[in-house]
């Protein structure tokens, strides 16, 4: 069957295109009926290149597993506007990507460039780690307690934690954490009106044309990333900055673009999905006593509960692959060069998959959820993330008597990735 029979209704299809209904949830409802309904089908939405939305674990899991047949790099891997599309191939050479991260890259050049850095992430190197970013844990958690039984949990807690984490791996001074927290937001929040970067009270290259990226965010974050190269090239220590710095690929130097955006994925992915999945864990133990409870009494739980708050929030919500041949993906004829929208989100509420989707629960077994992607792109930062929360878990629950909402918490507004950007709780500390 073709793409003209399974054309998504219309006002499903802008829905997916729309930031603010991944804050306020509408999407979710889309999801629902798009996997009962017409779970991988055509999206035609004005000023965008139709693409297939990919609703289903299956259906994504399968797409995912075969990187030769779905790229990452021939096209944008997040959904991006026709407008905005042409401009960055005319900045870029021809080159649809203002980054060339590994999200961006296909075989040969992705598992090369992943090797790079791939033995920091491991367990057995992580497993050096773990003092010291347990000491940065509990010194999170003392912050909290001193805040007399009230806080944003994002803006006081959630967001700071794993951004001194990654920093630290990194080798940024902590005196520029906050100008690394302002970036990555910019980044990823570039289509919110609270987050994105403005100018004259107005958002830059954001929403609706482009609600993905501002061009002159990835200028401050290289700008400060090329001067902290240049340090590492001329003073190595034993940092992750200094391993990018001097990183060699075939026998060659790797370009500025490529270190430059090495840096930015590891700086701002490294520790805004992390502080999601931290927030959303509060916000649902917050509306959910019994939870906190069961977690509380058995600690044995808190991987569970790890898991849970990342497959419940989902932080990146849409990665966009292209197809490099004629297939069939669920029945369906996808032709050379179609464009697939891979929903993370929606495959974590999948009914087939997981009992109950819709309700939080610490001890979900099995808990096969796909935050994390799969195959070749599997996050490479995964283990360094379940150990931040784990640990912080470890480390707060033994004192967090009770925690309950004290205002309306907010998501932020963006389609690849986002997270709650305001939580008020109420909490008591033994």
């Amino acid at each position: 069957m073709t793409a003209a029979d399974h054309r998504i209704p219309q006002d499903l299809a802008d829905t997916l295109c729309q930031p603010p209904a991944y804050a306020d949830g509408r999407v979710f409802e889309t999801y629902r009926w798009l996997r009962a309904n017409e779970p991988f089908g055509m999206a035609k939405v004005d000023g965008m290149d139709p693409f297939w939305v990919a609703t289903k674990h299956a259906d994504i899991l399968e797409i995912s597993r075969q990187n030769d047949l779905f790229h990452s790099g021939d096209r944008s891997p997040t959904l991006t506007s026709q407008v905005v599309d042409k401009r960055v191939r005319e900045m870029m050479g021809g080159s649809p990507h203002l980054l060339r991260t590994l999200i961006h890259m296909d075989a040969p050049d992705h598992p090369k460039y992943r090797a790079l850095t791939q033995g920091w992430f491991m367990p057995q190197n992580l497993r050096g780690l773990e003092d010291r970013i347990r000491v940065i844990a509990r010194a999170a958690v003392d912050r909290m307690a001193s805040l007399g039984g009230e806080c944003d949990f994002v803006q006081q807690v959630a967001l700071h934690y794993p951004l001194h984490v990654i920093m630290t791996i990194l080798g940024v001074p902590e005196s520029d954490e906050s100008r690394m927290l302002q970036l990555t937001q910019e980044l990823f929040g570039a289509a919110d009106p609270e987050l994105g970067r403005k100018e004259g009270g107005a958002p830059t290259l954001g929403a609706p044309e482009n609600p993905q990226m501002d061009f002159g965010v990835i200028i401050d974050f290289s700008n400060y990333f090329r001067a902290l190269s240049e340090e590492r090239r001329r003073n190595p220590t034993d940092d992750l900055a200094t391993v990018i710095a001097n990183s060699q690929v075939d026998g060659q130097p790797i370009s500025d673009l490529e270190a430059m955006s090495y840096y930015i994925i590891v700086a701002a992915a490294g520790h805004d999905t992390t502080s999601s999945s931290v927030g959303g864990a509060m916000w649902a133990l917050a509306e959910r006593p019994q939870e906190l409870a069961k977690v509380k009494a058995d600690p044995s739980l808190i991987g569970g509960l790890v898991d849970e708050s990342i497959r419940w929030t989902t932080p990146v919500k849409t990665f966009m692959r292209t197809a490099t041949a004629d297939t069939e993906v669920a029945g369906r004829q996808v032709k050379q060069n179609d464009w697939i929208m891979l929903c993370y989100a929606s495959g974590n509420r999948d009914e087939e998959v997981f009992e109950a989707p819709d309700e939080f629960r610490v001890d979900r077994k099995p808990n096969k959820h796909l935050a994390f992607g799969y195959g070749a792109h599997l996050c490479l930062g995964q283990h360094l993330a379940k150990m931040e929360m784990r640990i912080l878990w470890e480390e707060m629950l033994p004192r967090l008597k009770s925690v309950e909402l004290a205002g309306t918490p907010a998501m932020s507004e963006a389609v690849f990735v986002n997270g709650p950007k305001r939580l008020p709780i109420r909490f008591e500390f033994a």
